[in-house]
């Protein structure tokens, strides 16, 4: 068995590189000359790292060659325009699939990283389903959902679609400013902080992923990978101020506000060419009331449960964030 991981350098894929080296399997990895090494340095001396892109066809085609198995975790979760979400979502997913089919008589899987956003919000009475027809309401949302389809329909080896919510833990940039706010004992919260979530630590999305590149009842299937326990935005806010020992003072975000300062933050994006996660897409999840998952197919079909806690789970994160000077 060797597996072939796109994506390797990020936050969630760095994550699954880790599992896979703790599995003992064989791996290779999908990197550009410019990505950052930093969170798989460990790692290089017992990895074989082949230069190239998802955009690139050629170059997938050659660090397939002698794959058994692919894990398809490149993406692109915030952009300065919205067509760069289906350049690399959507046309990413695409190409990965092609290189897939021209090796299909000898890769065995192929697992894709997908997204809750691709299924669109759903509220703690009646969840997110895997069977539900998808309704994204985000240009984020539809190029997943968008790169899913390119599997589905055109992925002719055996594959499996993992779709996480929000994923939290250990060099994770995204739910670090939240952190940050705490630190400031401030408690922001938008429509009273009331937004429900489902949650998944990401190492047990890293260990989902590896688990699905050989179970026999995940051929073709999509799942959910989640945390079978749902938060409020306020509750997460207040376990991260629990761990960190500090009290907070609420900070209401109206949606005048959070939207003024999402466009603000899109049109500097667009001028400077940085992306940012607050823009104007984003808002458009954030209104949502909730974005819940029932990822009971996952434990039901698989026999995994995600069983990180929220406590333990921000406790890590936070000890991590304070090692590494992040906070």
């Amino acid at each position: 068995m060797k597996v072939l991981l796109t994506g390797a350098s990020g936050f969630v894929g760095s994550h699954i590189l880790d599992a896979l080296m703790a599995s003992g399997i064989a791996t290779a990895i999908l990197l550009r000359p410019t990505s950052s090494r930093r969170f798989i340095k460990q790692h290089l001396p017992r990895i074989e790292v082949r230069l190239g892109s998802i955009s690139d066809l050629p170059s997938l085609r050659e660090a397939m060659h002698d794959a058994t198995h692919v894990v398809h975790c490149a993406g692109c979760t915030k952009a300065p325009r919205v067509a760069e979400f289906y350049e690399v979502n959507q046309v990413g997913a695409r190409n990965v699939v092609q290189a897939v089919n021209h090796r299909r008589d000898h890769i065995q899987r192929m697992v894709h990283i997908s997204s809750l956003a691709a299924a669109g919000p759903a509220p703690p009475a009646k969840p997110a389903r895997e069977d539900d027809p998808p309704q994204p309401v985000s240009e984020y949302g539809k190029s997943k959902l968008a790169g899913e389809l390119e599997v589905r329909e055109n992925c002719r080896t055996d594959f499996v679609v993992l779709r996480p919510p929000v994923v939290y833990g250990p060099r994770d940039e995204q739910l670090l400013s939240l952190f940050k706010a705490v630190k400031l004992q401030l408690l922001p919260t938008f429509r009273g902080g009331t937004q429900a979530l489902s949650l998944v630590f990401v190492k047990d999305l890293a260990e989902a992923a590896v688990a699905s590149l050989t179970h026999p009842a995940a051929g073709r299937r999509t799942f959910f990978v989640a945390s079978p326990k749902i938060v409020t935005a306020r509750q997460l806010a207040e376990q991260i101020a629990a761990q960190m020992n500090l009290r907070t003072w609420p900070l209401p975000l109206p949606s005048a506000i959070l939207w003024s300062v999402c466009a603000i933050q899109e049109l500097l994006s667009r001028l400077t060419g940085k992306a940012s996660v607050v823009n104007l897409d984003k808002y458009v999840e954030l209104r949502s009331p909730a974005w819940v998952c029932d990822p009971s197919r996952l434990r039901r079909e698989l026999g995994f449960e995600c069983s990180m806690n929220l406590r333990k789970g921000i406790a890590e994160t936070l000890t991590w964030y304070r090692q590494h000077g992040w906070l």
